[in-house]
């Protein structure tokens, strides 16, 4: 992959006469991060709200494992499915609807009365956060400076981190301290999309390449990519992680180590803060060292933090502390494998493409069947042998990563530099 293809050479962001507009780069960078961090909190509220929704609805485990596996593989299926449609009919005709598709799901999700209900708000929610994804990350790298892509993506994609783990779990454990149940909750976070979706709308471009008649590469040199392939994979090892400890932490210390609701919500931050730190710091020093020893980086680090907090005691500080360095590993494979990893794996025509399938296929087995493993695992075996399914997923991905292709534009400048 040379530094050439890997650029965007029509980007959103040329002014008439081809100056860069910087404004209109942050702008995108801004309004891209707060939608996408609307995605992590409607996801990842669930899980702080199970314990109340668990009671109420009188669900179980096994229950919680199908809730976000289900709303994992419709996510992957879509971001696969709209990834390409985005590249034809460009960036704006696919966000801005499922913007508001998502938030008015994740509102709904409040007037479920019983699982089936929850489970198809919460699915078909997930198909449109599937579609928003690859198309959010492609208008993401048009907007950007080639040299800036990976910091950009990186901090667009922190964001699900941020809001998802970090804000999520405050915001829900402290509103239903004060309104009358979990439904409301549901309902009050929906609104912010459809702010977001109308100052989208004023702001975004199509980039000029996604306007004319131009050939076009086949949709079959996505798949023929071996850093498409390899970061599929890697992927779906890290989301092994990502998505087991987020649906099942909030109940392993509420069940297991007997934590405080509002405690464990304290506890859970930390998966939000310190993803979102990781997800555009190790994105954006991939800019400098290249993307595939980041990487592997990546994966060492977020072991090592998977196995001190599996052994920690019922410390809320100690657990915040292991859970921030577990998620600043794991979620920064998240932003660098469906961002520069993907982006760079083809040629601009298919980026989008690109980064629906690597997160398609991640979603589809990392965050759609390895949640469903790990409620039966809780089920039948208890709830603390749960720490065995991320871990072996973030071994596996450590050995492939490894075979990654280097595509960073730095790296591919070095003089004598070897992939």
């Amino acid at each position: 992959m040379t530094a050439a293809i890997a650029a965007n050479t029509t980007p959103a962001a040329l002014r008439g006469g081809g100056s860069w507009d910087a404004r209109y780069e942050w702008r995108v960078v801004l309004l891209l991060s707060l939608s996408f961090g609307l995605v992590g909190l409607d996801r990842w509220i669930l899980g702080p709200l199970f314990p109340a929704i668990m009671a109420d609805l009188h669900l179980d485990y096994g229950q919680l494992g199908t809730l976000v596996g289900g709303l994992g593989i419709a996510w992957g299926v879509f971001a696969i499915l709209i990834g390409n449609l985005s590249d034809r009919i460009g960036r704006r005709a696919v966000l801005l609807p499922a913007l508001v598709v998502f938030s008015a799901l994740s509102g709904a999700a409040g007037l479920a009365t019983g699982f089936v209900m929850l489970l198809l708000a919460r699915t078909t929610m997930g198909a449109a956060e599937g579609a928003f994804l690859p198309a959010s990350v492609a208008a993401t790298a048009e907007a950007s400076l080639p040299m800036r892509r990976g910091l950009n993506q990186g901090l667009q994609l922190s964001a699900f981190a941020l809001f998802g783990f970090g804000i999520a779990p405050i915001v829900a454990t402290q509103l239903l301290q004060v309104l009358p149940s979990w439904r409301e909750v549901f309902m009050i976070v929906a609104i912010p999309g459809f702010i977001l979706a109308f100052l989208l709308n004023r702001v975004l471009r199509d980039a000029p390449r996604l306007a004319v008649t131009a050939p076009r590469a086949p949709w079959t040199d996505v798949i023929k990519s071996r850093n498409v392939i390899l970061g599929a994979l890697c992927l779906l090892a890290a989301m092994s992680c990502i998505f087991v400890l987020g649906a099942m932490v909030p109940n392993y210390l509420v069940d297991f180590l007997h934590l405080t609701p509002v405690t464990m919500g304290l506890v859970m931050s930390g998966m939000g803060w310190g993803g979102f730190l990781g997800e555009f710091m190790v994105a954006g020093i991939s800019d400098r060292i290249g993307r595939r020893p980041a990487t592997a980086l990546a994966f060492l680090g977020a072991a090592v933090g998977t196995w001190f907090f599996a052994h920690a005691p019922a410390d809320p500080w100690l657990l915040f502390g292991w859970l921030s360095v577990t998620a600043f590993f794991a979620l920064g494979l998240t932003s660098i494998l469906a961002g520069p990893v993907a982006s760079e794996a083809v040629s601009p025509a298919l980026m989008s493409s690109s980064v629906g399938v690597v997160a398609g296929a991640g979603e589809i087995f990392g965050g759609g069947i390895a949640p469903v493993i790990a409620g039966f695992v809780a089920q039948h075996y208890g709830i603390a042998q749960i720490f065995v399914i991320p871990l072996a997923g973030l071994a596996i991905g450590l050995a492939l990563s490894l075979f990654l292709r280097e595509t960073a534009p730095r790296r591919e400048r070095l003089p004598g530099h070897v992939d």
